[in-house]
């Protein structure tokens, strides 16, 4: 007994020295970073020296960045990727040892901004290299897709240092097979980005090397349709989960009715019928029919 409790003691110790030991940076250099390129909002986390933990300066920050670029009506999509070995930690702990107050800001604003990359109006793609932990591998499954680098890790270790990861996973019951799920949640120990891959952590899986290719041809394949039907589609998508069967077809026969009077709609069938390519105008404003 002594060996074994010796044995998880070590292993709790090594775990708590993966995650970042001094609180959020305050450096002139910010812990998130962001471009617009080809139409594309390229938001980095910026802090590998703290291996892109989330704390409450960089959660506020990422969701005032998604919001600015939610608001850009050149953005067509957003790119969530990482410096460094680590994609992210997760919370940042010695935050979570500052007392009662930190502690419920730090978890209402992650929850906060997990909710916004669903109702964000653009769709969010994560390139993943490295290790996601916690928080972390919440981030990455609340996007909307993710490109894992093949020699990611994904894990949920909070029970072996006694903290749970029942924030995250309300994320991961709601994209990975319940079975995966639990494993992540009760061993701690990190799973491949193939097993992510095979249970839905993620939705794609590219050779290190090729990882930023794979993802910008992604990007690519997203950004090329009307902005006002694919952030239809995407609010429309997360509310149906939601619903039982019937329910969910009456809100989406609703929608498709109020898509098909968006100009690109409009024009997109014409262009089918017409054998050429659309010219997306990209307004969200409907096209009024005259009574026939």
């Amino acid at each position: 007994h002594t060996s074994m409790t010796s044995v998880a003691a070590a292993g709790a110790r090594a775990l708590w020295h993966r995650f970042p030991r001094r609180l959020a940076s305050t450096s002139a250099s910010p812990p998130v970073v962001s471009e617009v390129r080809d139409s594309v909002a390229r938001v980095t986390l910026a802090n590998p020296k703290q291996r892109n933990s989330l704390s409450l300066e960089t959660l506020r920050l990422l969701e005032s960045t998604l919001n600015k670029h939610a608001d850009d009506s050149a953005v067509r999509a957003v790119l969530l990727r990482s410096d460094g070995p680590v994609f992210s930690s997760g919370h940042h702990l010695r935050e979570m040892d500052q007392g009662e107050a930190l502690r419920r800001d730090v978890m209402s604003q992650c929850s906060r901004l997990m909710l916004r990359l669903h109702s964000l109006p653009l769709p969010v793609i994560a390139q993943v290299s490295g290790l996601a932990t916690a928080a972390g591998c919440q981030l990455v499954v609340s996007c909307d897709l993710a490109v894992a680098a093949s020699s990611a890790r994904f894990a949920t270790p909070g029970v072996k240092i006694g903290l749970f990861c029942s924030t995250p996973a309300v994320a991961l019951a709601r994209s990975v097979n319940g079975k995966m799920a639990m494993r992540m949640l009760l061993t701690g120990e990190p799973i491949t980005a193939q097993e992510a891959l095979a249970s839905g952590l993620v939705s794609h899986v590219a050779e290190d090397a090729d990882l930023e290719a794979t993802t910008e041809t992604l990007v690519a394949m997203v950004t090329r349709h009307s902005r006002p039907v694919v952030a239809m589609g995407k609010q429309t998508f997360y509310q149906q989960v939601k619903l039982p069967r019937d329910e969910a077809y009456r809100l989406c026969e609703s929608t498709m009715l109020a898509n098909l009077r968006l100009p690109d709609a409009q024009e997109g069938i014409a262009a089918f019928l017409e054998k050429r390519q659309p010219n997306w105008s990209h307004s969200d404003k409907e096209v009024v029919e005259k009574q026939k």
